[in-house]
């Protein structure tokens, strides 16, 4: 029988019986009585529910208790609605031996871990087959759980037929491994007990492999990495289901019901216990929080709740660090320890494969002993002889790695836990010591894999024992909604697409890449400046400046040369310079490029700053990196390397001028000289060096077709897929406010601008280019999609839409997104050295609908026209360039004018009022108490 603290207060079983009984008794049972029965069960489940949660959210409640006293709640309830049925609805004057039944909990209800909205699983027990007078029974207690607004899993089940089928399906018997007894006949479950025992002696082996087979394959779903920002608690890697995975092992080869039961048989140390048990509480602790804060069985940590969760389980801000990120950090530790006390029991697994080797036998594995730089080889992975070989040579802890990598063997896991368990060995004096740090150079160098010893190295927690700095940001989360993994997983995953374009397996994705590192000057450089380019996150400063710093010390520690130590300080204080230039900066301004080669100098810095840009964008997540990023990153190169090279000369405008026109009379050499002449005529000479051939060539076929049929408003698009990017070509006599009414048209049909160019040709007509992208970050494709993104623009430009008044419907319309818990200060950068000829002005704010359509409005109604833009997203952060004149065709230099330009920004950055996101309500409670450390 479960037991709880003060039960009577959850729920009072004899109480409620009595209720039950005296409404019976004063109108007797029909079906006009059944619905105040069910009154009867909703208030006493509703009021035990409250109960509950009381305890949790203000008596500080562990997570355990309430999972316990839910499963005490629906035990009483379902016991209360049997003996109702059993007594009074579906009354049996004599039942036969046949007719009794046993009421089992199975799954986690059986192990009493009921969170707040999880589902009930029930087995009915029975001796034989089915009667009448049992499926009425059952059929009635199921539908008064789900009348109360329960989801109930359910079978019903001879003895017989549970046991055959709890051998023909791992998940039947992995649920009634763990059942419970609730109610009834107790003789006959014990019977289905010892039979089920019996049947699964001998499926030891079967068992762990389909256990272990099901969580590879459930960790491969949700992407195979414990370090994503927002966590499936339930199913992801390291989270509850792992847990109970453990559990099951446990219990079906050493018949345990408790973790700790495991040290007495020598498989759990006292401290792996104890790590099981911090592990467990606060996992629970936190689904509990999560169902509550939803009202819903939410298994998803995202960013929605993480800062609700930090806060009610007493993560405060610190100078430096947010409750949150903490929170999160202590999340991702957890789910760690849960790796390690995997890999623990397979130990101890394995080791009974060897003993045993009739019960527990896999023939592909050879136990065969010999040396390896002073590891022995155990079977194919290296093992360590005791304890004591570490204490008097701690360089083990790391040479250990660097041999597994060097002979591709595995790591032992019993080598792996005697790592864990000395990491104090691990101390001042071994990292000064020159031929440790050799070693770790060597494993971030390796030539053929650097990634899987890192990943060991991290696993085991050596990586951030040996390197502080390091250890500082394992676990640490990046509390936004652009990267998706946590500092140390982004760094490792960076080091592991370096080695691929290094070995040239991204050769089609990185081509410009894949060609230059070859011919750089120092490989380590390069790692090491990988390794170390975010290591000051979470720092409470700028981490390019601050680690910059870090680098230096650890580049002497690790002996680097001076030029060496200065290049990699360099690269991680600049490392964000390559992708902040290519997105927002004009690259076709030639000024761009130059100030670019003065800040980097050399074509060795150049090759190495596009190397880390690529491999550190790739490595935020899946769906970061496309081809628009590629093409810009390429052009900033080659031009940049075109000026450290000397091919970019003083020549004079008009010399580049008449080079365009000869490009372009080639290009168009079809077509009669007259009508070419002519259409060089339209274009100033800033439309003639700002624009691509390839392109100038697109718009002057558009412009022709356009003469030809008489029309003064053309739109098209091409669709790039290598370049994942629709480029749009929109011809119409200008007027003010023009970019604001196609982007207004644009975000109404989905698509996405990352880029523009605007042009106002000698004739007075505007034709402006907008490269576009659908939600997914791809190109914007689709014919019928396309003819209504035309029709809309048309539309928008006759004034037959008005985009201010569609998107504030479409706003009101759009359900809230999770980017409304981030606050993105907005912020208006205004510059007149970024270009010789426009006033640069940069905004960042919160990313919306329609955000581009304000802001371009803005621009409209200060008189400021836009000749280029540049947009970039990064998660709930727009980033968005213009580059712009006056209506006078002059930079905006006034201050009066500039702080103008800038209050009206800020207001138009700002999120509409209707959008600002609902504060959740506070909640009284011990936060000292609710957090399960």
């Amino acid at each position: 029988m479960l037991r709880i603290a003060h039960p009577r207060t959850v729920i009072h079983r004899k109480a409620l019986a009595g209720e039950l009984a005296a409404l019976v008794a004063w109108s007797g049972y029909s079906a006009k009585t059944q619905s105040k029965v069910l009154a009867i069960f909703k208030d006493a489940l509703a009021q035990g529910r409250a109960e509950v949660r009381r305890r949790f959210e203000e008596d500080g409640a562990l997570g355990v208790d309430v999972l316990r006293a839910n499963a005490y709640l629906i035990d009483q309830l379902v016991r209360a609605i049997h003996d109702f049925a059993a007594t009074y609805v579906y009354p049996a004057a004599n039942p036969t031996t046949g007719e009794r039944m046993s009421i089992i909990a199975t799954g986690g209800y059986g192990r009493a871990e009921l969170a707040p909205h999880s589902d009930i699983d029930l087995m009915f027990l029975l001796p034989y087959k089915k009667t009448s007078h049992i499926e009425q029974v059952v059929e009635y207690i199921l539908y008064m759980l789900w009348d109360l607004g329960l989801k109930v899993g359910h079978a019903t089940r001879s003895v017989g037929d549970a046991v055959r089928l709890s051998k023909e399906d791992v998940t039947i018997q992995t649920s009634l491994l763990e059942s419970r007894l609730l109610w009834g006949d107790e003789a006959l479950y014990r019977k289905f007990q010892a039979l089920f025992e019996k049947s699964i002696q001998s499926g030891g082996p079967a068992f762990v492999k389909a256990k272990l087979a099901e969580r590879d394959a459930r960790h491969d779903r949700m992407g195979d990495s414990r370090y994503v920002l927002e966590p499936n608690i339930k199913e992801g890697k390291g989270g509850l289901r792992d847990l109970q995975t453990l559990f099951w092992i446990a219990q079906f080869l050493y018949r345990v019901r408790d973790m700790r039961e495991l040290v007495a048989k020598g498989v759990f140390t006292k401290g792996d216990a104890r790590r099981f048990a911090k592990a467990q509480s606060f996992l629970w602790a936190v689904r509990c929080h999560l169902h509550y804060l939803a009202d819903r069985p939410e298994e998803i940590i995202s960013f929605t709740y993480q800062s609700t969760l930090a806060e009610r389980m007493g993560y405060t801000d610190r100078a430096g660090s947010r409750g949150v990120e903490r929170f999160m950090k202590h999340y991702f530790l957890v789910a760690k320890d849960v790796g390690d006390l995997t890999r623990v029991l397979c130990a101890v697994l394995e080791e009974g494969l060897k003993s045993q080797p009739g019960r527990f036998s896999l023939p592909s594995f050879s136990f065969r002993k010999r040396n390896v730089e002073g590891f022995r080889l155990d079977g194919n992975r290296l093992t360590i002889g005791d304890a004591a070989d570490l204490q008097s040579h701690p360089i083990k802890l790391l040479s250990l790695f660097r041999a597994a990598q060097k002979f591709t063997h595995d790591i032992h896991p019993d080598a792996m836990r005697m790592v864990v368990q000395n990491l104090k060995r691990i101390d001042k004096v071994l990292r000064a010591d020159a031929a440790a740090n050799k070693v770790f150079l060597d494993i971030l160098c390796d030539e053929k894999d650097p990634v899987t010893a890192l990943k060991w190295l991290n696993e085991a927690g050596v990586l951030g024992r040996f390197i502080p700095d390091f250890g500082r940001v394992v676990a640490q989360m990046q509390y936004d909604m652009y990267h998706v993994y946590t500092v140390d997983e982004h760094t490792i995953r960076a080091i592991e697409i370096l080695s691929k374009i290094e070995r040239g397996l991204l050769g089609d994705d990185h081509p410009v890449s894949t060609n230059v590192i070859g011919h750089l000057q120092s490989r380590r450089v390069l790692y090491l400046a990988v390794f170390l380019h975010d290591i000051a996150k979470g720092r409470g400063g700028d981490h390019s400046i601050l680690g910059a710093k870090v680098a230096l010390k650890l580049c002497k520690r690790f002996a680097l040369s001076d030029w060496e130590s200065e290049t990699v300080a360099w690269l991680v204080r600049h490392h964000l310079d390559m992708s902040r230039t290519a997105f927002k900066r004009d690259v076709e301004d030639p000024k761009t490029a130059i100030d670019f080669a003065k800040r980097v100098q050399s074509l060795e810095r150049l090759r190495l700053l596009l190397i880390l840009t690529v491999v550190d964008i790739r490595a935020v997540g899946p769906n970061v990196w496309n081809g628009w990023k590629a093409t810009l990153l390429r052009d900033l190169f080659e031009r940049t390397e075109e000026v450290l090279t000397g091919g970019m000369k003083g020549e004079h405008r008009a010399q580049r001028v008449m080079r365009v026109h000869e490009r372009l009379r080639e290009r168009l050499k079809e077509w009669p000289v007259a009508d070419v002449e002519a259409h060089l005529e339209r274009g100033y000479d800033s439309y003639w060096l700002g624009v691509e051939t390839d392109l100038l060539v697109r718009h002057a076929f558009l412009l022709r077709r356009a003469r030809q049929e008489g029309r003064a408003f053309m739109v098209e698009a091409n669709v790039d897929d290598a370049r994942a990017v629709s480029e749009l070509m929109v011809y119409t006599p200008d007027h003010p406010g023009l970019f604001a009414h196609v982007a207004g048209a644009l975000a109404l049909s989905g698509a996405s601008i990352v880029d523009a160019k605007v042009t106002t040709l000698t004739d007075g007509m505007a034709l402006d280019t907008f490269w576009i992208q659908d939600s997914e970050g791809g190109a914007y494709d689709g014919e019928e999609r396309l003819a209504r993104l035309y029709e809309r623009i048309e539309m928008a430009l006759s004034g037959r839409l008005h985009p201010v008044r569609e998107l504030a419907k479409a706003r009101a319309q759009a359900m809230k997104s999770r980017t409304r818990v981030f606050k993105v200060a907005p912020r208006v950068l205004i510059d007149n050295t970024a270009s010789n000829t426009f006033t640069v002005i940069e905004m960042n704010g919160r990313n919306r609908l329609g955000l581009l359509h304000d802001i371009t409005a803005a621009l409209t109604q200060l008189g400021l026209q836009i000749a280029s833009a540049h947009i970039a997203t990064y998660g709930e952060r727009a980033v968005d360039v213009f580059y712009v004149k006056d209506v006078f065709g002059l930079k905006v230099d006034q201050q009066d004018k500039i702080k103008t330009v800038r209050q009206r920004l800020l207001k138009a950055l700002a999120p509409p009022a209707d959008a600002a996101p609902a504060k959740p309500a506070k909640k009284k409670r011990p936060l000292a108490k609710a957090r399960a450390e």
